[in-house]
């Protein structure tokens, strides 16, 4: 493994590895090196399937299967929301006495900008948007425990946007004050971490845990 990936953990049937800020897990691009093209070849498989998946500027760990029946439970895991995947956020400001609670929005996506924005019935984008929700705690001032129960487009940040708790380091969604106050603390990337995965092992059927 280089800098931009870490070997969590490996058997037969699942690969789980941190992945650095900057690379993607999958890409078009033919002159970019991807999480997965750069783990087949060093696992020396001719095949993997990403699982979880984190965007680009998102660092934390990430689930790939090495098999298509051990994808396809965890896939169904995934869209039952039966897998609990769990981040670490730096934010603007502070959510003060609603240091705990659960936040629910319809996301739309456009695939034009390659961004999500939170849609209120009567939009026009409103039935072609997506019911998402997370839970989150304020662990500390600014910083937020994230329990992500849906899987969404850029989720995490438009809803903590929308809240008007953006994340500090995110240069799509933040404000010119979140922007201000990243600079100031001396952040450059964005900070969101995806800092444990659960879910039941499609081969032996027992409940794992990896947190970094």
């Amino acid at each position: 493994m280089n800098d931009k990936v870490k070997s969590i953990y490996e058997d037969d049937d699942i690969v789980v590895v941190w992945k650095s800020a900057g690379i993607a897990v999958q890409t078009k691009k033919l002159a970019e090196e991807d999480l997965e093209s750069l783990l087949r070849k060093q696992l020396k498989v001719k095949q993997l399937f990403p699982i979880t998946r984190l965007d680009q500027p998102v660092e934390g760990l990430v689930l790939f299967a090495k098999t298509k029946e051990a994808a396809a439970k965890l896939t169904k895991q995934l869209n039952d929301h039966s897998m609990k995947k769990i981040y670490r956020a730096e934010i603007y400001g502070s959510f003060g006495e609603n240091a705990k609670g659960t936040l629910k929005d319809r996301l739309y996506k456009d695939g034009r900008t390659n961004t999500s924005k939170v849609v209120l019935p009567g939009d026009a984008d409103y039935n072609a948007g997506k019911d998402s929700a997370l839970e989150y705690e304020e662990i500390e001032l600014g910083v937020l425990r994230i329990n992500l129960l849906t899987g969404r487009h850029h989720q995490i940040r438009v809803q903590l946007a929308n809240a008007g708790h953006p994340i500090l380091g995110d240069k799509k969604y933040g404000t010119p004050e979140s922007t201000s106050q990243a600079a100031g603390m001396g952040i450059s990337r964005l900070m969101l971490t995806a800092q444990e995965l659960e879910f039941i092992h499609p081969q032996t059927g027992k409940r794992v845990n990896f947190q970094l």
